[in-house]
């Protein structure tokens, strides 16, 4: 049927007057209630039966029900509860597999408003779905209802639809005011028209008298809410304020909303959300709150452990910083996205052939977009609140930060230095947030949602502006120190650490060194109950394996800037060297002895760890928010001291823990040398397990050493490779890799991204000294975060007591199955060896309890 074809509407009375509904038009009919609808829904689709038309009745539901059981219609039901995304999606399929020339009639618009509680959210479906409808050709009504929407969402309706049509009901006089009618025009079509009975034509009003009295209709019906310039969840809000204010009390119903709709959907978290946030809670993250939708997981989970600490440990919370954050809502994120016109590529990408092929050009299309003018502005008065001091845009989609799925390090984090007129600085803030939005689309991301089921389910990417936490300096900004904290510690580097007691790890300046594995740094590692007991066996590897460098803001450069710890010491005054900084004494001694002196300093916050005050308010604080949630958890926290010793700190992130299998006991063998890899105590992390290995992907040291600079992220890639050819067959890998995994820094090691790893069930660090090749569990990182969650057996091989054996040999006889697999790559196979242990029963054996590892031919997989 061709595109504007007339179509009948079964009242030939308005196919005059709008000179015929058109094969390609949506119709929205703005009613006082469902009855007035159905008035002309009826007629048009028995019209439809009757013309052999297809028809489909899109009922919602909770919905009455408008038509039941009629023959000749096809229903579908959708529910809205499921999300917007969910629900949309339903739709576009049914609409997709109906195809062209369909007729529809969809159940009332106004109640999408009621299950998302925002206009805004209604307003996108019908900007994505009239397009659709409109493509395929078809005709579809759609009704509203007068005076629940917001006047902006109204507009928005009207602009898309081809045809919006306002109509009145009194008494037995029926009027219909076209307000827009696409590409058709009569002198009279946008005068209201008068529903004629007796012949059923509609009669376009010309004279005063009858002009005066549809006017007058239209004054007695005002509407449902007197501010329509509000959004239904801002009105929302407004009412229960105004109650709040007025009875001092807010009923449980209303505080569940507030908490569905704005903080979080997970049971868990909600039950914490109704022991612990009061009204005042809600209502100050709403003041909070740029346009709406939910504040998403890493906000939730800060705002509710703050409140938690306020509430059960107020001794701790007298010495943590007020917050003053916003919250970009969840909503926003797809209004950019229906606002820029890339929803179908957006939907188009999810499925399964394009999830990863259409990534990069929607990563593009991120990146490129506007925001609303209405958001710009909220962004503004944001701005100006909190004038000329650095911010951080940070991730916090739906999804992140809860129980089973932390999404740690998947998404970006941008530092704004906020500085200029505030339009450089909106134009900066803008940069950010759409950085933070095209993060959705990088390829760990992606892998991570994949791996965990949760391609399909509603990701919307909200987002926690922060303050950034620190003091300010002649020409830059930074905290005393931040750092990461657990309270619960997977990892014992001595038989006296009490893993209950929980761990830190801390560094000088922004946190960004203890949750990256950055170049040539080491952060402190401090176990709360014993945080003098290191993992350094003496003065040398203190300082050698220290951190060196310090990030921080720098208002020179306009950027996140990294700075050698000795560059900052004439910055730092007496009080705060001796918080973060340690002399190396021997090092001193050595340079006097040849007439030098010197001061060699390194950074290892032994200041903060020898401050008990510190110490037990960190572990009160983990212990804390573990009896809260019944569940192990990891922070991140600035520390900011001052001459005297007191500290305040600023929790800026909370979420559960995974902490990974621990396994039943299993029994470690003695195996003789000749038939064993290596045997380590104290280096392994992962649970205990008696697993076979199949391959053995082994990355050389000296030859990874002596390969160029260059290709060395030749050699990664390689990994990432044949981490995606031997996923599919169902074999146990294990990668041996030199120094760190995961590094920034390829001469410290193998700069592979998780993606690049995630289908070994074990990866084993090597350690070299002589080529500065050293292993590092950065227990706490991103990259430890990833191989906890997908139960990766992690072990490091030291040059030290730890390891009781390693034949480093042990392999050399067997063939390299480099090339058969990957032989574009045959050039690096004396780099990277593969080889096949399916007939020699390589068994991995690691026992949690007597913290010892051993892999070697075994006998038998058993405990």
């Amino acid at each position: 049927m061709s595109t504007f074809e007339r179509v009948n509407s079964g009242l030939p009375g308005l196919d005059a007057m709008l000179d015929n509904i058109r094969m390609g038009d949506n119709v929205v009919w703005q009613v006082a209630d469902m009855t007035d609808y159905m008035f002309f829904v009826e007629p048009f689709y028995k019209q439809a039966i009757k013309d052999g038309r297809k028809i489909y009745y899109m009922h919602f539901k909770g919905h009455p029900l408008l038509i039941e059981d009629e023959p000749g219609i096809t229903t579908y039901e959708f529910d809205p509860s499921e999300g917007f995304e969910t629900f949309t999606m339903a739709v576009r399929t049914k609409i997709t597999e109906a195809g062209w020339d369909a007729f529809y009639v969809f159940d009332c618009l106004s109640d999408l408003q009621i299950a998302w509680s925002t206009d805004l959210m209604m307003g996108n479906f019908f900007q994505v779905t009239c397009p659709y409808l409109f493509d395929l050709n078809t005709v579809a009504f759609f009704p509203i209802i007068r005076g629940l929407h917001s006047y902006d969402t109204i507009a928005r309706i009207q602009e898309t639809t081809q045809l919006f049509l306002d109509m009145y009901m009194h008494d037995e006089d029926l009027y219909v005011n076209p307000l827009k009618v696409w590409q058709r025009y009569s002198p009279n079509m946008f005068l209201p028209h008068q529903y004629q009975a007796s012949d059923g034509s509609f009669l376009p009003l010309k004279g005063g008298y009858e002009v005066s009295q549809f006017y007058a209709l239209m004054d007695t019906q005002p509407p449902l809410y007197e501010n329509q310039d509000l959004d239904s969840w801002e009105r929302f809000v407004a009412n229960a304020t105004q109650t709040y204010q007025d009875t001092g009390t807010m009923p449980d119903d209303v505080q569940d909303i507030f908490a569905r709709n704005m903080m979080s959907t997970d049971a868990r978290i909600l039950d914490l959300l109704k022991m612990y946030f009061t009204p005042e809670d809600y209502l100050h993250v709403y003041n909070r709150m740029i346009g709406t939708g939910c504040v998403g997981g890493k906000a939730c989970g800060m705002l509710l452990a703050r409140k938690i600490i306020e509430t059960d440990a107020p001794d701790v919370a007298a010495l943590m910083e007020p917050h003053d954050s916003y919250y970009l809502g969840s909503d926003v994120f797809y209004t950019y996205i229906v606002h820029n016109k890339f929803w179908r590529l957006h939907i188009q990408q999810k499925t399964e052939e394009d999830y990863f092929t259409l990534a990069p050009d929607l990563e593009k299309a991120f990146m490129t977009g506007t925001f609303p003018e209405s958001i710009r502005q909220q962004l503004m008065r944001m701005l100006e609140y909190f004038g000329q001091w650095p911010i951080i845009v940070r991730s916090s989609s739906l999804q992140e930060d809860g129980f089973g799925n932390a999404f740690a390090g998947k998404y970006e984090s941008v530092f704004c230095i906020n500085s200029g007129p505030i339009n450089d600085r909106l134009t900066e803030l803008e940069a950010a947030i759409r950085t933070v939005y095209a993060s959705t689309m990088n390829r760990s991301a992606l892998e991570y949602r994949k791996e965990r089921g949760l391609v399909v389910r509603d990701e919307q990417m909200a987002l926690l502006i922060q303050r950034v936490s620190g003091s300010l300096y002649d020409e830059f900004v930074m905290p005393s120190a931040a750092g990461v904290g657990y309270s619960y510690s997977a990892y014992r580097w001595n038989d006296d650490i009490d893993p209950s007691a929980g761990m830190l790890r801390l560094v000088m300046g922004l946190g960004t060194r203890a949750v990256d594995r950055t170049e040539g740094d080491y952060p402190r590692l401090a176990a709360l109950d014993k945080p003098n007991v290191s993992n350094m066996t003496g003065p040398w590897e203190k300082h050698q394996f220290s951190q060196r460098f310090v990030d921080l803001i720098d208002y020179d450069l306009k950027a996140v800037a990294t700075r050698q710890v000795q560059d900052l010491t004439k910055h730092m005054a007496p009080w705060y060297q001796k918080l973060v900084l340690e002399h190396d004494w021997d090092a001193e001694r050595t340079f006097r002895e040849r007439g030098i002196h010197r001061e060699v300093l390194y950074a290892d916050c032994q200041g903060l760890v020898d401050n008990q005050a510190f110490t037990d308010c960190m572990k009160k604080l983990l212990h804390t928010l573990q009896e809260a949630y019944h569940y192990p958890v990891d922070i991140e926290f600035t520390i900011n001291g001052s001459p005297g010793g007191a500290f305040v700190f600023n929790l800026l992130q909370c979420r559960p823990l995974q902490i990974g299998r621990q396994g039943e006991s299993v029994t470690v063998p003695d195996l003789p040398e000749k038939r064993a890899v290596f045997s380590v105590v104290n280096s392994s992390m992962g649970g205990s397990r008696a697993e076979k290995i199949d391959q053995v992907v082994f990355v050389d040291t000296r030859a990874y050493y002596n390969c160029p600079y260059k290709e060395k992220a030749v050699i990664a890639r390689t990994v990432g490779n044949l981490n995606e050819i031997l996923k599919s067959s169902n074999q146990t890998l294990m990668l041996f890799t030199p120094g760190r995994i995961g590094t920034s820094s390829p001469e410290l090691g193998l700069p592979v991204s998780f993606a690049e790893i995630h289908n070994f069930c074990a990866i084993c660090e090597m350690a070299d000294a002589d080529i500065g090749y050293m292993p590092e569990l950065s227990y706490g990182s991103h990259m430890f975060q990833d191989l906890v969650e997908a139960g990766i057996f992690y072990t490091a091989i030291y040059e030290n007591e730890k390891t009781l054996y390693f034949n480093k040999d042990f392999f050399s006889g067997e063939p390299n199955h480099l090339t058969d697999l990957l032989p574009e790559y045959g050039e690096y196979a004396n780099i990277v060896k593969v080889y096949d242990m399916r007939k020699k029963n390589l068994i991995l054996y690691s026992d949690v309890e007597n913290k010892k590892t051993v892999l070697g031919l075994g006998t038998e997989l058993g405990t």
